[in-house]
C-alpha cells in the first residue's frame, strides 16, 4: 500500500500539468483582436486618370469607364471612384454617358452607384434630340446596360422637361421610365417647325 501511495502524488502532479498544458494550448489560439490590417478600410492601391475599356464578347468595345481617382478597398474589395464617367458605344445608337462626382463598384463589379450631381447625357440623333437627366443617385449595371433610382429626376430634351421621383433606364431600348409624380411640359412638333 504504501508504494502505491508515493505513486499517486507525482501521478496528480502529471495529470494536472497536462491538464494545464491543453487549457494553455487553447487559451492562446482563442481569436483575438487581429493586427495584421484586415480591420482596416485602407486602400491597397489608388490609380489616377485612368481608363478602363470593356469590351462585348466580338471583340467590340462595349463601353468605356473613366475616372480621376479610383481607389480599392480589401477589407471588403470594393472601390471607389472620384469623378467616374461611363460612356457606351453602340455603332447603330447615340452614345450615353453616366456622370457623377463619386462612385462605388461593387466586389463583384456587377453594380457600380453613382452619387451626386449625377448626369445621364444621351447625344443626339438623326430623329431624336439630346437628352440629359440629372438626379443625385444613380445605381447602374454596366454589364445589362441598365440603370435605375428612386430618387428625384430632371430630364431635358431640347425646350422639353420632364420631372419626377424614381427613374429605370435600358440602354438597350433606349427606354426611360419614371416611377412617380411625373410633372412635364413637352415641346410641340409644330412649334419645332416653326423658324
Amino acid at each position: 500500500m504504501k508504494n502505491w501511495g508515493s505513486a499517486i502524488f507525482p501521478l496528480s502532479i502529471l495529470l494536472v500539468l497536462t491538464g494545464l498544458s491543453f487549457w494553455l494550448r487553447y487559451a492562446t489560439e482563442l481569436d483575438g483582436p487581429r493586427h495584421d490590417g484586415k480591420n482596416r478600410h485602407d486602400p491597397d492601391y489608388i490609380i489616377s486618370d485612368s481608363t478602363l475599356h470593356k469590351l462585348d464578347q466580338n471583340g467590340r468595345l462595349q463601353y468605356t469607364l473613366k475616372a480621376a481617382d479610383i481607389r480599392h478597398y480589401p477589407d471588403d474589395d470594393s472601390t471607389d471612384l472620384i469623378k467616374p464617367d461611363l460612356v457606351y458605344l453602340h455603332s447603330k445608337k447615340p452614345p450615353l454617358s453616366l456622370s457623377a462626382e463619386r462612385g462605388h463598384v461593387s466586389r463583384d463589379g456587377e453594380q457600380v452607384d453613382l452619387y451626386d450631381n449625377v448626369r445621364v447625357h444621351r447625344e443626339a440623333s438623326a430623329k431624336d434630340e439630346a437628352m440629359t437627366a440629372y438626379m443625385p443617385h444613380l445605381t447602374v449595371l454596366p454589364d445589362d446596360e441598365r440603370a435605375f433610382t428612386k430618387s428625384p429626376v430632371l430630364i431635358t430634351r431640347g425646350k422639353s422637361w420632364l420631372k419626377g421621383v424614381g427613374m429605370q433606364v435600358n440602354n438597350r431600348t433606349q427606354m426611360y421610365e419614371i416611377e412617380s409624380q411625373a410633372v412635364a411640359v413637352l415641346e410641340s412638333k409644330h412649334a419645332k417647325k416653326k423658324p
